[in-house]
């Protein structure tokens, strides 16, 4: 198989496995465990593989002692408040939302970028924010804003959970640029746990194991394995022959197999006001990825 085609293949398989997640996660999630749980159980055992993936690829030591609190600090940002919300949201909201409002990701790394003074601003990157934004706010509000009714609040904590995830993405950059992407991920992961344990203890220590179906089980295994481990494994392989715009793009793929898997697996409906929001969003962060 030629390289590009193989690379390509790789991607899509990444977005196929993130566009399931959004379903696949939730018949575990909010049934047999909380979201900040499920969490903790989720960091701990993929921090377990990439600590064993690490000690076969060889040594890789932290020369700096600086370089632990930015380990920290991207551990916060992208492990800890990233998947805490990430779950939380999408267990108060559907996937189909929860997936199409993580497209936008692209424009939160661009923003935080901004405001850290490492990216300039263009008339064109300015109309997509604006684009996208606009997308956002019809389809956070279509349901009317209210934090016990409707998907809103889910919708929001999915969007901050972006945010988070941005400035991760820019933080941890410089630490990418010293270390190899398994010991960069190995001790963010790591600390994550520490982040993660006080929120996440509780709910994770009255879980019935007992109760939980084979649905249940596969539904942990894959989040664990596949949406976490696996993904993160091929999107470093990517990288490595591809730059991160080709990656990104891949992102659009994401809200179309989730909602494929929405609707034929969840029965979850596909409204017309949904799309036309949607779309908005897509082309504001095509607007700010190509300009």
């Amino acid at each position: 198989m030629p390289k590009n085609i193989k690379v390509h293949s790789v991607l899509f398989l990444v977005a196929l496995i993130y566009g399931a997640n959004y379903s696949i996660a939730k018949i575990a999630l909010g049934v047999y465990l909380e979201p900040f749980g499920f969490i903790l159980l989720r960091i701990t055992a993929a921090t377990a593989l990439f600590w064993i993936v690490s000690w076969l690829t060889g040594p890789d030591p932290i020369k700096d002692k600086k370089d632990f609190y930015l380990l920290m600090a991207s551990a916060l940002f992208g492990v800890a408040t990233n998947q805490m919300l990430f779950f939380k949201g999408l267990s108060m909201t559907n996937p189909i939302n929860g997936s199409v409002i993580m497209t936008t990701s692209p424009i939160m790394v661009m923003l935080v970028a901004y405001l850290l003074g490492r990216e300039k601003l263009t008339v064109m990157k300015i109309v997509g924010v604006l684009v996208a934004a606009v997308g956002a706010y019809l389809l956070l509000t279509k349901d009317g804003i209210s934090l016990n009714e409707g998907t809103f609040l889910g919708d929001l904590l999915i969007l901050i959970n972006g945010t988070s995830y941005a400035v991760y993405l820019v933080i941890v950059k410089p630490l990418m640029a010293k270390y190899t992407a398994i010991t960069v991920i190995k001790w963010v992961f790591l600390f994550g746990i520490i982040f993660t344990l006080p929120f996440g203890y509780e709910q994770l220590s009255i879980v019935n194991w007992s109760v939980i179906s084979t649905n249940g089980w596969l539904s942990i295994v894959y989040v664990i394995f596949g949406a976490t481990f696996t993904v993160y494994l091929l999107n470093v392989w990517s990288l490595k022959h591809v730059n991160s715009s080709v990656v990104g793009i891949y992102i659009y793929f994401q809200p179309v197999i989730s909602t494929i898997v929405a609707i034929s697996f969840r029965g979850d409906e596909l409204y017309l006001t949904t799309v036309a929001y949607s779309l908005l969003i897509m082309i504001g962060v095509y607007l700010v990825s190509r300009f």
